[in-house]
């Protein structure tokens, strides 16, 4: 998994050269866990790591480019990216 994600994070920084690697992984991350967890919430058996990985590269290649700006509107985002003190990995 930790492959998949490390793949995907550099996806994430082709499409959105603004964010760091680390911030481009820390996004993969919160996408991965937050499709594993609504599943889960929704009572969906788990489908593994391909479907996780088809699902956060399509929200990759979709909004990838935008995320920046949706960070700037939900501070609990960028709070979750960057610390409670904002700064960076």
């Amino acid at each position: 998994m930790q492959e998949e994600i490390k793949r995907l994070a550099a996806e994430l920084n082709d499409v959105n050269p603004t964010l760091s690697i680390l911030e481009a992984r820390s996004w993969v991350e919160l996408l991965w866990e937050d499709f594993e967890t609504t599943r889960a919430r929704a009572g969906r058996e788990y489908e593994g790591v391909e479907v996780t990985q088809k699902i956060v590269r399509h929200w990759i290649q979709q909004y990838g480019d935008r995320l920046d700006d949706f960070m700037s509107r939900y501070p609990k985002y960028q709070e979750m990216i960057y610390g409670e003190n904002n700064t960076k990995h």
